[in-house]
C-alpha cells in the first residue's frame, strides 16, 4: 500500500485513474466539490472506489467543516454553519453549545455516510489567538484551550454517531499564524510555554483516531523545517509530548508553504514521520511521481490506518433523512433558545 491520499478529477473514475489507483494502492482518497453533485452520484463513486481495492473499510474523506468550508453544497445538502457559531452560544449556555455541535457533527456525517463518505477532516483543534491570520478565523471553536477541547470532542462524538470518523486538525495548532499557509510559509516565534496552549486541545483529545498536521514552522522547536518535515515536531511534539498515536497525514502537500517538487514534499513528510502524505488535486504526474517516490506503508502506520477506520461504517447503503432533519432541529432550537443565529 502506498501512503498517500489521492484526489478524483470528477463524478466517476476515468479509465485512467482506474488502473493507476488499481497498482499503486493508495491509503485513501479525499473528495472535493468537483466530486460531488448527488447522494446517489457519490454513492456510485464511493462504492467503485471500495470495489476497486475489495476494502469495505476504505478510508474516503471531505473537508466538510460548514461556513466557508463546504465540498457538498446546497441545494443539495443543508447549509451547514461555521463551527465558530458554537463558540458563541458557549458564551451564554456551554452545556447547550456542547449538545448543538454534537448534533451538527451528527447531522453532517449522516450526510457523508449516505454518500459512503467514511472519514471528515473535522474538528479544528486550534486556538484561536488575536492578531493572526483568518484562515482559521470562525472555522475554530474559540480562544480557550479547554472550551475548544469540549466541543471539538461532542464533535468528534457526534460523527462517530453516525459510522464516519474524525480527522483533528492541524496539529500541533495552526491558531498563531500570521499568514495563510495555503500561500506562503508561516513562521511561529511563540516560546514553549506559550505553544502549551495551542497543544492542550489536542492532548485533551489524544485518542482521536486521525489527525492532519500544520504546514507551519515553530522556531522554539524547529527552525528550518515545518512541522509536517519535521522529525522533532513529530516525534517529540505530535507523538511523545501530546501523546497522539493515531494515523497522522500531512495537510494538502501541494500548498505553498512547502518547497520541492511534490514527489520530494512527500518523501520529506513520510520520513520525518508522517505515516500519509495528502495530495488533493487529482494531477496524474504528481499521483505518479509520489507513488513511485514513497516506500510502502510501513507497519506501525498500516495498524494506525486499520484502527482508526475500525470504527467507520459507511460500507452499507442507506437513507436517514428523518435521523438528520431531528439532529439539525435540535441544534437550531438549542442556538435559538440563546438568541444565537447560525
Amino acid at each position: 500500500m502506498t501512503p498517500a491520499i489521492f484526489g478524483l478529477s470528477g463524478l466517476v473514475l476515468t479509465d485512467a485513474e482506474r488502473a493507476f489507483f488499481g497498482s499503486c494502492d493508495p491509503a485513501g482518497y479525499i473528495l472535493f466539490g468537483r466530486n460531488c453533485e448527488s447522494p446517489a452520484q457519490m454513492r456510485a463513486l464511493t462504492d467503485d472506489l471500495r470495489a476497486l481495492h475489495g476494502r469495505d473499510d476504505l478510508l474516503i474523506l471531505i473537508d466538510q467543516e460548514g461556513g466557508r468550508v463546504t465540498r457538498m453544497k446546497p441545494p443539495v445538502w443543508p447549509a451547514y454553519p461555521p463551527q465558530g457559531v458554537f463558540d458563541r452560544l458557549y458564551d451564554i449556555a456551554p452545556a447547550s453549545a456542547i449538545e448543538a455541535a454534537r448534533c451538527n457533527a451528527r447531522a453532517i456525517a449522516l450526510d457523508l455516510a449516505e454518500a459512503g463518505v467514511s472519514a471528515d477532516a473535522l474538528p479544528l483543534l486550534d486556538v484561536r489567538q488575536k492578531g493572526a491570520h483568518d484562515v482559521i478565523g470562525d472555522r475554530a471553536f474559540g480562544y480557550d484551550p479547554m472550551r475548544v477541547a469540549a466541543l471539538g470532542r461532542a464533535v468528534l462524538d457526534g460523527m462517530a454517531q453516525a459510522g464516519v470518523a474524525g480527522i483533528v486538525k492541524h496539529i500541533p495548532g495552526h491558531g498563531r499564524a500570521l499568514c495563510d499557509s495555503h500561500k506562503n510559509l508561516p513562521t511561529v516565534c511563540a516560546s514553549d510555554a506559550e505553544l502549551a496552549v495551542d497543544l492542550a486541545p489536542f492532548k485533551a483529545l489524544r485518542s482521536a483516531p486521525m489527525a492532519m498536521s500544520a504546514h507551519i514552522v515553530f522556531e522554539v522547536w524547529d527552525a528550518k523545517r515545518p512541522a509536517t518535515q519535521s522529525p522533532f515536531v513529530i516525534d517529540r511534539i505530535i507523538r511523545q509530548r501530546i501523546g497522539f498515536d493515531g494515523l497522522l497525514m500531512s495537510d494538502d502537500i501541494d500548498m505553498e508553504a512547502l518547497t520541492g517538487t511534490i514527489p520530494e514534499r512527500s518523501l520529506a513528510a513520510v520520513e520525518a514521520g508522517c505515516d500519509v502524505v495528502l495530495n488533493c488535486w487529482a494531477k496524474m504526474d504528481d499521483m505518479e511521481g509520489i507513488c513511485a517516490a514513497l516506500p510502502a506503508m510501513g507497519a506501525d502506520a498500516r495498524r494506525r490506518l486499520d484502527a482508526a477506520m475500525a470504527g467507520a461504517n459507511v460500507a452499507c447503503p442507506f437513507t436517514r433523512g428523518e435521523e438528520r432533519a431531528e439532529a439539525i432541529a435540535k441544534r437550531d432550537a438549542l442556538l435559538a433558545a440563546a438568541g444565537v443565529s447560525a
